[in-house]
């Protein structure tokens, strides 16, 4: 039930709940991180849902992706290209295509200053290649697992338990069967090679906001 497959050259496009993407904000802010004197880039911005709560917490924030959502932000295939012809930034967010997440990654670590934060399916740490080629030569520095579901859907962003008028079905409620985790990379770690693992409690309800969520009207 947790697989989630995608064409090949599928845009990925699952829009991430901007609660999660402030949970996250505030685990580093834990660790004395002042992300207020820091910048960030989001390379996979998407319509935006997780660049407007890394503006509440980063000094300044740059978005681009490589498809045109319609909402400003530049066009721009974050993997074409050398590194220098990409600015470093002291953080990378992203929640990347799945099948392109490995790339995303190793650009974003050589990229970034200070640290990178990832969005993914729990199911990111699995597989052989990934564990030989990312997670042993360069394993992240916390893997944080969101205890509660973040609700992810193709397209859209419901909030959880709200109807979904995409759905097939009439009345159906926005849940998800996918588990998500936030993989963390910190530059100069003391500890390079160990990974701590650790839970997000419940916080969806306490970090949610007005206007999060776009209102849908469908065509009669």
């Amino acid at each position: 039930m947790q697989r989630r497959i995608e064409p090949h050259d599928s845009l990925d496009d699952f829009p991430t709940p901007p609660w999660a993407t402030r949970a996250i904000c505030e685990f580093l802010t834990g660790l004395g991180f002042d992300l207020a004197l820091m910048d960030c880039r989001e390379p996979c911005a998407n319509r935006g849902h997780m660049v407007a709560p890394l503006s509440e917490a980063f000094g300044h924030v740059m978005a681009s992706d490589i498809f045109d959502y319609g909402v400003g932000f530049r066009v721009r295939d974050y993997l074409f290209g050398p590194d220098a012809h990409f600015d470093r930034t002291d953080w990378t967010f992203l929640n990347p295509p799945f099948r392109l997440a490995q790339e995303f990654i190793e650009r974003a670590i050589r990229l970034s200053r200070v640290g990178v934060a990832v969005i993914a399916r729990s199911a990111f740490a699995e597989g052989q290649e990934r564990a030989a080629d990312l997670f042993i030569p360069n394993p992240p520095s916390y893997e944080l697992t969101f205890s509660e579901r973040v609700c992810m859907l193709k397209g859209r962003l419901i909030r959880v338990g709200a109807v979904d008028p995409f759905a097939e079905k009439p009345g159906t409620k926005a849940a998800t069967a996918t588990a998500y985790s936030a993989f963390i990379w910190l530059k100069g770690d003391p500890v390079p090679a160990d990974t701590r693992k650790r839970w997000i409690a419940p916080c969806r309800l306490r970090l949610e906001r007005e206007g999060d969520y776009p209102s849908y009207e469908l065509a009669a």
